[in-house]
């Protein structure tokens, strides 16, 4: 996993200050990877090392942290001490970030002492660093001579999402924490988003959704939910006729049956049409907005809904 500097820089300004909680080092049957972090302020938290007393004590040692401005590694054993039964070891590392702070972090990996570590970098860390920049990244966060090298997020899946009703926000609200996705979320008017948004969400009001698609990147995956089937529709058409990873569109089998129709009276060979994803989610889960919106993120992360991003050079092509 890697530092979502982007959910930090937000966090900062709303709270003035954080405090950043990661695991840096593992042993045994642990509840989380190395890399996996949270983000602690005075009167609340985000993301998560855990859960249960790991967490709870971790939480609170952050809150001292940002009280006193002290780093802080701690090495904590997950046995009878603290009441869970993984039987491992995590190591703790907890920073205090204010804007300060985060004006020394940049490029792919943040560098810096960890608590008690030399000033200068040493050898061994310049080694190690050369070599993570030599190949563009740094596989995971890494305890090194007393410094702490670590990869910065860089959402790797373009995900836009027509569509801001009871749907789409429930996917937004669900798929926003996790770290792979760069999410813009589009609709016909700025009244139709909520007045609170998920830290990392790109809002795009757009009078012609199906204009405003052409916008996203190749490698972008769209999910279709609009409030009108003339706008689905008009969607599936666009994003028919250019480059995309997947297309997920929500809707009964009656109307994609129906959409399916339209879209060769459009010009698309069924070859085309197939690259949609229709119904979206898992049916067996039903039809709440939350229950979608867990299907559609197994989709995503099980990489079910990525597709060769192959498209014909015109509609007339499609139709031969």
């Amino acid at each position: 996993m890697s530092l979502d500097a982007d959910a930090l820089r937000a966090a900062v300004a709303a709270h003035g200050a954080v405090a950043r909680v990661v695991v840096a080092g593992i042993k045994g049957s642990v509840p989380r990877e190395v890399g996996a972090a949270m983000l602690v302020w005075e009167d609340g938290q985000s993301g998560t090392i855990g859960g249960g007393a790991l967490e709870f004590e971790a939480a609170a040692r952050a809150r001292i942290v940002l009280r006193d401005g002290t780093d802080r590694l701690d090495h904590a054993p997950l046995g009878p001490g603290l009441g869970q039964c993984c039987g491992g070891a995590v190591t703790l590392l907890t920073e205090r970030f204010d804007a300060a702070r985060l004006d020394h972090m940049e490029g792919a990996i943040f560098a810096r002492p960890a608590p008690g570590g030399p000033a200068e970098m040493p050898l061994s860390v310049r080694q190690a660093l050369r070599t993570a920049r030599g190949e563009g990244h740094a596989a995971s966060l890494t305890l090194r001579a007393g410094w702490v090298l670590e990869p910065m997020a860089r959402a790797t899946r373009p995900l836009w999402i027509y569509g801001a009703g009871h749907v789409g926000r429930a996917l937004v609200h669900t798929l926003a924490p996790l770290p792979d996705f760069a999410i813009t979320w589009v609709d016909t008017g700025p009244e139709r988003f909520p007045e609170a948004l998920p830290a990392g969400v790109t809002v795009l009001p757009a009078a012609d959704p199906a204009l405003a698609a052409g916008r996203a990147s190749e490698d972008a995956v769209h999910l279709i939910l609009t409030y009108s089937h003339a706008l689905d529709l008009a969607l599936c058409h666009a994003l028919l006729s250019r480059p995309a990873a997947g297309i997920g569109l929500i809707g009964s089998a009656t109307k994609w049956a129906r959409f399916r129709s339209r879209l060769r009276q459009l010009g698309h060979a069924d070859a085309q049409i197939s690259r949609i994803t229709c119904p979206i989610g898992d049916p067996a889960l039903g039809k709440y907005p939350q229950a979608i919106a867990v299907g559609v993120a197994s989709s995503l992360l099980s990489g079910q809904m990525m597709q060769s991003s192959a498209y014909p050079a015109s509609a007339e092509a499609a139709a031969r």
